[in-house]
């Protein structure tokens, strides 16, 4: 990883600096935008030298993008924030600050950071940004149709078994209603529920270096024939194609149960019902988080520091609780989890209390290297595959596994 800056803006530096201004680019909109512009407002105001301008940059898409034409340009921003998908291809840029040393001071407590976020922030042994967001993928359900079904709620101890049986007795096909929902665009949202698979199953995506696919294996196939027997045995999967209408369809009492995250307990419907649990298991509860990331670009060691002073406040503990409380993103931290203020949070999102808890089960990352889309996209087309009844579970993993290798081996 190319990062610059890293011999002119040492952690030691004693404190910030100088004066004046660091921008910070985010994506946000509505609630969460207010609460940003609330907490630059809040530093500001407590702050002497260094003030933080918050500039809305477009939808978060477009991010990388966005950042890679202002770098080219001379134009960037002092702090980005960015998807954690594109912390490899982030990491060819020699603007962007290398904070390994940074995190690693005692008064940070970089372990303090759930897992789940500390692992997306690295490529090659680096820590190239800082946690802005952590979610994670649970069970979603809808109460009332389980009542009607008389099936018990799912439990912390459901196996894949229960969660099959479940789905295809919630299944009514002359209702159209179906047990579960599963995002079969070929996109990553193919993809990220499939590896929460495989991770149950004790699976792994490449191996340990990053060389070559592992997914063609005893628990790549335990995953893809889940998939094959509730999709083309049992019908029991509504397959959406990418444009989010699973939400709209729970929301009508016509899907049971959803793999999803915090982003969308906010658009099911105040009529619904609804419960929140881990994820059932194979060997174990394993789910995955969609971390995003906080990065430096080294406009200058004076700015630099000025733009890692705000991050350190802007993500301690009490900061983040606060902002957490106003936006419902779940902590960054496990302090935040101790602090007295946490349980105004859990009461105000009281489903919040599984998620956090499933970043327990958050136990690897996505590999964050250059290849990753491309990778994505073969695996994401083998599943849809498999989904439609177009491919065997394991003509899908062979051919999967080949593409990948394939990539893996061009080496770009």
């Amino acid at each position: 990883a190319g990062c610059g800056g890293s011999s002119t803006t040492s952690s030691s530096s004693p404190g910030t600096a100088g004066s004046g201004t660091v921008t910070i680019w985010h994506g946000y909109t509505d609630i969460e935008r207010t609460a940003t512009d609330q907490a630059v407002a809040d530093y500001n105001a407590t702050n002497p030298a260094w003030k933080v301008k918050a500039v809305f940059a477009g939808n978060n898409d477009y991010a990388l993008t966005k950042l890679q034409t202002a770098l080219v340009a001379g134009k960037a921003p002092d702090i980005a924030y960015q998807y954690g998908s594109s912390m490899a291809l982030l990491a060819k840029l020699p603007q962007i600050v290398d904070l390994t040393s940074r995190v690693n001071e005692p008064a940070f407590d970089w372990n303090d950071f759930f897992p789940a976020v500390r692992l997306a922030t690295m490529v090659n042994g680096k820590v190239l940004g800082v946690p802005a967001l952590v979610d994670n993928l649970a069970l979603v359900y809808n109460k009332k149709l389980f009542d009607q079904a008389g099936v018990a709620y799912p439990t912390a101890q459901w196996t894949w078994d229960d969660f099959r049986a479940a789905a295809k007795k919630l299944t009514n096909a002359s209702a159209k209603q179906f047990g579960w929902a599963y995002v079969n665009d070929g996109s990553e949202d193919t993809v990220w529920r499939f590896l929460a698979l495989l991770w149950q199953a004790n699976g792994d995506l490449l191996t340990p270096d990053n060389s070559k696919a592992a997914f063609n294996s005893p628990a790549g196939l335990k995953a893809m024939t889940l998939l094959h027997n509730m999709a083309i045995q049992d019908h029991s999967i509504y397959l959406d194609n990418g444009n989010g209408n699973y939400l709209n369809v729970f929301n009508a009492g016509k899907i049971a149960m959803l793999w999803t995250g915090p982003w969308d307990i906010s658009s099911i419907n105040p009529g619904v019902r609804f419960g929140v649990q881990i994820l059932p298991a194979d060997v174990s509860h394993a789910t995955i988080a969609g971390p995003d990331n906080y990065v430096v670009m080294n406009n200058g060691a004076q700015r630099v520091q000025g733009a890692w002073d705000f991050i350190k406040w802007f993500t301690s503990p009490q900061e983040h609780l606060k902002y957490a409380t106003q936006t419902g993103h779940l902590p960054l931290r496990k302090s935040e989890t101790k602090l007295p203020g946490y349980k105004a949070y859990l009461a105000k999102f009281p489903s919040s209390a599984v998620f956090v808890a499933n970043l327990n089960n958050v136990t690897k990352a996505r590999p964050n290297i250059a290849a990753y889309p491309r990778i994505s996209q073969a695996l994401g087309q083998a599943v849809q595959a498999v989904l439609l009844g177009k491919m065997t579970p394991q003509q899908a993993l062979s051919s999967a596994e080949q593409q990948v290798n394939s990539i893996l081996a061009s080496g770009q």
